[in-house]
C-alpha cells in the first residue's frame, strides 16, 4: 500500500541503524547489510581525520566556491550572480549533506548538526512551489525546465538530493529534508514519463544519478511510484533519447549491453541502480546483464588499484586492456561508484568477488583521492608521474589540490567515508559474513562478533563471540581475499583445514559467547604482473603485499628520478616498519637498478638489442603504498616497475 503523507514514519530500528542501502522486505537479496561499529584501526583513523578535519571545512568551502551563495540567491534572500563554472554545482551540497547526516549518525558536538539544520533551511527555501529544485535553471535560464537533459543534470542533483534526504532520515529520524527530496521527486514523475503515460516529456538525463537514489526512496517511504520511476530511467537509456551516444549511455539498453563503455562514473552509477532494480524487482534478464557487465569491467578494464577509467578525454572507459599509466584517468569519483556498484551485487549474489574489489579499491584507488590531512584531494590517479612531468593544474592536476572547479569528488569521499561501516558486514537467516577486516563490533538479528585486527598491516584478525542466539547454530562467514595464497584458521585451540568455498571460509555450529575464532592470512609482499595484452605495463611488474598496491616516489629515491629504474626480480622482497613515515606505513624494500643508457643522440631510436643490458648503478627501491603517495614533495611516482 503506498502512504501519500508528506512525512513518512521512521524506519524500522533506530536512527541511525541504516545505511545508504536498506532493501526492501520483499528484496530478492542474498544477503542484507549487518552493521559494524569501528573502534580502532586503519579504518577508524581515515574516519577520524574525514570527520575532525574533511566534512567540518566544507560549509566554509562551498561558501567560498558560491554554492550557498546560489540558494540563497534562489530563496529570494541573496543578491548577486550566479557563482560556478558548471549547472549541477547544487549537488557539492547535496553531497556534502549526505556526508554530514552520516557523521551526525555517529554523535556530534553540536556544531555539524547546527550547520546542517542552516543549510537544510537554504534548499528549503530555493524550492520552488510545485517542487522543482535546481539554482542554475532557476538563475541562469530563466526558470527553463527538462530542456537541456544531455548537459543540465537537472535529474543527477535530483538524485544527489534524495540520497542526502535519505541519509538525513535514516540518520536522526527527523523528516525536514526528506519533505524537500519527495516534493521534487513528485514534481519529477509529473512530468517524465513514456509516451501514453499522459506525461509530456518522455527523457532521461545525461548523467544517471537519480535511478538508484528514487530506489532508495522507495526503500524509505513505501512508494512504488518511486520504483516504477527509477524502472523507467533504466530502461530508457540506450534508446537514443539522449543521441544515441556511448558517453551518456543511450547507444545500448543495460539489458542488452555486452561491455561497459562511455563516462565511467555516469556508467556505474547506472549499473548500481540496475542492480537494485534486479534486486527489488526480482528481474532475472537485469541481474544476468549487471553480471555479465560486472565482468567485462573487472577482467578488461580495471586496474591494479581498482581505478576505472582510461581517458582523461570524455572521462570514460577505453578499449578491452587500455588501461595506461601516466594518463590513466581513474576519477575518484568512479572509484566510489564502483564501490557502491559492486556492494549492491555482493548483497544481491552472496558472491566473495563482489567484496574482493570493493577491498582492493577502498585501499587503494578510492583512499588515493584524499590527503593524509584530510584537507587535499586528487581528482584523478594516474599510476606513473614521469620526471620532469608538467602539472597541467586544475581538476587533472597530478597534485593535491584544496577544491575544484568541479568539486564532485570530495564531498563525494566524505560521505562513503562518513557512512563506510555500512559496506562491512552482512548477514542472513543462516548467520553473519564478515566482507572485509576492520577492528570493532558486528552485529547481526540475535548475533554480536567483536573483531580485533592490525589489518592491513598484519594478517592475524581474532573474532570473539559477544551475543549468540542458544537454540540454534549459525554460520560464520569469513571471506579470504582472491590476493591470499595462505590461509590458516583456529577455533578456539584446534586448527580448522575447511575449504574455501567461492571465496567464502564458513564456520558452522551452535556458538557460546567467550568462543574464538583467529584467521591468519598471509601477507608476504608479492610481485604481480599483467594481462600479457595490456600493452602499457608489458614486461613491468607492481609490488603488493594484502589488499595494498605499492608505488615509488622520488622523494624516496634521491640521487635521479624514476623513468630509468629498474627492478631485479630475482632478488627477494623485504619489509620495513615505518612508524615515522606517512603516519605510520609498512614499506617494502627491494633491488633494482639505474640503467645505464647510452646518449642515443638526435634520434632515439636504434637496432633491437636482443639480450637486456644489465650494467647501472645499483639502487635501493623503497615502495610505499599508493594510497599514501602525494603527500610529501611533487614529485615522480611508479606503480609498474620494467624488469629490464
Amino acid at each position: 500500500m503506498s502512504r501519500t503523507s508528506s512525512s513518512p514514519p521512521a524506519p524500522a530500528g533506530s536512527a541511525g541503524s541504516a545505511g545508504p542501502v536498506r532493501l526492501g522486505p520483499d528484496a530478492r537479496a542474498v544477503l542484507r547489510p549487518a552493521v559494524v561499529g569501528l573502534d580502532a584501526g586503519f579504518w577508524l583513523t581515515r574516519r577520524e581525520v574525514n570527520a575532525r578535519t574533511s566534512i567540518p571545512q566544507g560549509p566554509e568551502l562551498l561558501e567560498s566556491a558560491g554554492n550557498l551563495h546560489n540558494l540563497r540567491l534562489a530563496a529570494g534572500i541573496g543578491e548577486g550572480e550566479f557563482q560556478g563554472a558548471y549547472p549541477f554545482v547544487d549537488t557539492d551540497v547535496y553531497k556534502w549533506l549526505e556526508a554530514a547526516a552520516w557523521q551526525l549518525a555517529q554523535g556530534d558536538d553540536g556544531d555539524l548538526e547546527a550547520h546542517v539544520d542552516r543549510i537544510i533551511g537554504l534548499v528549503a527555501g530555493a524550492q520552488q512551489p510545485d517542487g522543482y529544485l535546481n539554482t542554475w535553471f532557476q538563475l541562469v535560464k530563466g526558470g527553463e525546465r527538462y530542456q537541456d537533459l544531455r548537459w543540465g543534470h537537472e535529474l543527477y542533483c535530483a538524485g544527489h538530493l534524495i540520497q542526502a534526504a535519505v541519509a538525513h532520515h535514516r540518520a536522526t529520524g527527523r523528516p525536514e529534508l526528506l519533505d524537500v527530496a519527495r516534493r521534487f521527486a513528485d514534481q519529477v514523475d509529473s512530468v517524465l514519463g513514456l509516451p501514453g503515460s499522459g506525461k509530456p516529456i518522455d527523457g532521461i538525463d545525461g548523467h544517471p544519478e537519480v535511478e538508484t537514489a528514487l530506489v532508495e526512496l522507495y526503500r524509505e517511504t513505501g512508494e512504488r511510484r518511486y520504483l516504477d520511476l527509477a524502472a523507467y530511467f533504466v530502461d530508457r537509456h540506450g534508446h537514443g533519447l539522449l543521441g544515441g551516444e556511448a558517453y551518456c549511455q543511450d547507444r545500448v539498453p543495460v539489458r542488452e549491453a555486452t561491455d561497459v563503455e562511455g563516462h565511467a562514473v555516469r556508467q556505474l552509477y547506472l549499473l548500481a541502480a540496475a542492480a537494485d532494480l534486479a534486486t527489488e524487482a526480482g528481474d532475472a534478464e537485469l541481474r544476468t546483464a549487471v553480471e555479465r557487465l560486472w565482468h567485462a569491467m573487472t577482467t578488461t578494464k580495471t586496474h591494479i588499484t581498482g581505478g576505472l577509467g582510461a581517458h582523461h578525454d570524455e572521462e570514460d572507459f577505453g578499449d578491452p586492456y587500455e588501461l595506461p599509466n601516466e594518463r590513466a584517468y581513474c576519477e575518484t569519483c568512479a572509484a566510489i561508484a564502483s564501490i557502491q556498484w559492486s556492494w549492491r551485487m555482493a548483497l544481491l549474489t552472496g558472491e566473495a568477488r563482489y567484496s574482493d574489489l570493493i577491498e582492493r579499491t577502498l585501499y587503494n584507488g578510492f583512499l588515493a583521492g584524499v590527503s593524509l590531512d584530510g584537507e587535499r584531494w586528487l581528482y584523478v590517479n594516474p599510476l606513473q608521474v614521469r620526471d620532469g612531468h608538467t602539472d597541467p593544474g586544475g581538476d587533472q592536476s597530478a597534485r593535491r589540490t584544496r577544491w575544484f572547479r568541479c568539486a564532485c569528488c570530495p564531498p563525494n569521499v566524505m560521505r562513503l567515508l562518513a557512512s563506510l561501516e555500512h559496506y562491512l558486514a552482512s548477514g542472513d537467516d543462516g548467520g553473519l559474513q564478515i566482507h572485509q577486516y576492520v577492528s570493532g563490533r558486528y552485529t547481526a538479528e540475535g548475533i554480536a562478533v567483536r573483531c580485533e585486527t592490525d589489518y592491513p598491516w598484519h594478517g592475524s584478525i581474532a573474532f570473539t563471540v559477544e551475543e549468540t542466539p542458544a537454540d540454534r547454530p549459525w554460520t560464520l562467514s569469513l571471506r579470504v581475499p582472491q590476493w591470499c595464497r595462505e590461509v590458516r584458521v583456529r577455533c578456539g585451540e584446534e586448527s580448522y583445514d575447511g575449504p574455501v568455498d567461492d571465496g567464502w571460509l564458513r564456520l558452522e555450529r551452535t556458538w557460546a559467547p567467550g568462543d574464538r575464532v583467529v584467521l591468519e592470512l598471509a601477507l608476504e609482499p608479492r610481485l604481480t604482473a599483467a594481462d600479457p595484452r595490456v600493452d602499457a605495463v608489458r614486461g613491468c611488474v607492481a609490488i603488493e603485499r594484502g589488499p595494498l598496491v605499492y608505488c615509488l616516489e622520488q622523494v624516496d629515491h634521491p640521487g635521479g628520478g624514476l623513468d630509468d629504474i629498474v627492478i631485479d626480480t630475482t632478488r627477494p622482497l623485504a619489509v620495513k616498519h615505518r612508524p615515522d613515515l606517512l603516519g605510520g606505513v609498512i614499506t617494502v624494500v627491494a633491488a633494482g637498478r639505474r640503467r645505464d643508457i647510452p646518449d642515443p643522440g638526435w634520434w632515439p631510436y636504434g637496432p633491437a638489442d636482443s639480450s637486456p643490458r644489465q650494467g647501472g648503478e645499483p639502487v635501493e627501491l623503497t615502495a610505499v603504498p599508493y594510497y599514501a603517495w602525494a603527500n610529501r614533495e611533487d614529485g615522480s611516482m611508479r606503480v609498474w616497475l620494467p624488469t629490464s
